[in-house]
This record gives structure tokens, C-alpha cells and sequence, in this order.
């Protein structure tokens, strides 16, 4: 069940957990990269800023970005700022974000993302929860996926399960990590099954690890979209 208060209270922490950590580097490490190809810490630390603000465009009904060409530049703008500006505009944002998603709302509402994408208002505060954990990861400064809490690490996995689920161009599969048992992909076909660590998994369908941890039956292991 999907719980946006509870949410909300996770994107807080999960933040303070990032600020901290981010605390603790200088301007130089700041400016050296990231996870991302070719984004540095600035550029990560930007995007977590911004995207806090669309998804604040999300919920008060407004387009999440005005479009793509300046999200971008709005990232790149920002990207060279030195660690205390970052740090600033993430803990404002992030307030910015948590006093919208306080607001008397209804979280059954529809409401637009990207690219026409469409969701409920309540899984809006996961999708930020999923900004702040994953790219506190993509900062590479020591949060690996496997500190990633157990509740969000089976949820992600099932968010991108969905995600992919129905798509022809990913076959069947059956997905297990955990104890937990998934399906994705297509419908045609005899479905081949990729197990592994909750890590690795959740690594591999985010397009952060590339799968070689995993074991996968019945087929090789699939090649799955960018995010």
C-alpha cells in the first residue's frame, strides 16, 4: 500500500543522510566525477535540487519541467557551484518539496511527470525517495546499493519491474532477490529467470550495474532500456 505521509517522512531522512555525507567533501571533489557518465558531483547534487522543484510543479499542477532543453541547462548551470551553494539549494529545495507535499491534498489525483508520463499524486513522494537514495549512490563518495534500506530496495525492484513489464523489446522474465519473485518484460516466450543479491538486482534493472553478479536460466540475461 502506498503511503505518501509515511514517504514523505523517508524523504526526509534520506536526505539529511545526503547532506551529511556530502558535508564531508571539499570544492575539488565536489567538481570531480560522479557515477554518471559525464556528470560530475555538481552535476548529481543540481539535479537532486531540481528535481525537487519539478516534482513541486508535479503536485501543484504545473509541468514538471518547462522542457527538456532546460532541465538540462538548468543542471548545467548549476553543476559548478561550490559544495556550500549545493548544499544550500539541495536543504532549500528539499524544504520546498516537503512543505508542498504537507499541503491538504487529494493523493488520488492524476498527475502528469515526463514525457506524458502519468501517475497517481500518491507515489510522488516515492519517486523522490528514489531521486535521493539512487543518486546518493551515483555520487560515489561510500553509500553503496547494499546500504540501501531493505523496504526501499524491494520496492524500487518492483517499480522497474513494472516499468518494464509488457515490453516486447525485454524478454519474459522472471526476476528473484531476497526472497521476493517478480515478472517483467514481455508475454510471448518462455521466460528466463535472473536471480541474485537485492543489490545486484536492483543495480542491474537501474542500469547501474551491468549484471555479470547475476545468474540467469533459460536464456542470456536480457538487455533492458536506459531509464
Amino acid at each position: 500500500m502506498i503511503d505518501p505521509v509515511s514517504d514523505l517522512r523517508s524523504v526526509r531522512e534520506a536526505t539529511d543522510q545526503l547532506l551529511t555525507a556530502a558535508a564531508a567533501l571539499d570544492n575539488a571533489a565536489v567538481a570531480g566525477p560522479s557515477r554518471l557518465p559525464g556528470w560530475t558531483r555538481g552535476h548529481v547534487l543540481a539535479h537532486i535540487s531540481r528535481n525537487a522543484d519539478a516534482l513541486v510543479n508535479v503536485l501543484e499542477g504545473r509541468p514538471m519541467y518547462v522542457t527538456a532543453e532546460a532541465r538540462d541547462a538548468d543542471i548545467e548551470r548549476d553543476a559548478s557551484r561550490g559544495l556550500s551553494e549545493q548544499l544550500d539549494d539541495v536543504r532549500a529545495s528539499a524544504a520546498r518539496f516537503q512543505d508542498t507535499g504537507a499541503a491538504p491534498a487529494d493523493w488520488q489525483r492524476t498527475v502528469e511527470l515526463r514525457n506524458g508520463v502519468t501517475d497517481r499524486a500518491a507515489r510522488v513522494p516515492f519517486r523522490r525517495l528514489v531521486e535521493v537514495e539512487l543518486h546518493h549512490v551515483d555520487l560515489g563518495i561510500g553509500y553503496e546499493l547494499e546500504d540501501l534500506p531493505k523496504e526501499f530496495t524491494e520496492r524500487e525492484t518492483a517499480f522497474l519491474a513494472e516499468r518494464w513489464s509488457a515490453r516486447e523489446d525485454v524478454p519474459p522474465t522472471r526476476v528473484l532477490a531476497g526472497g521476493g519473485e517478480w515478472r517483467t518484460g514481455g508475454a510471448e516466450g518462455t521466460p528466463v529467470t535472473v536471480s541474485g543479491s537485492p543489490a545486484d538486482v536492483l543495480g542491474w534493472l537501474s542500469g547501474r550495474r551491468d549484471g555479470t553478479a547475476l545468474e540467469c536460466a533459460g536464456g542470456p540475461l536480457p538487455v533492458l532500456p536506459p531509464l
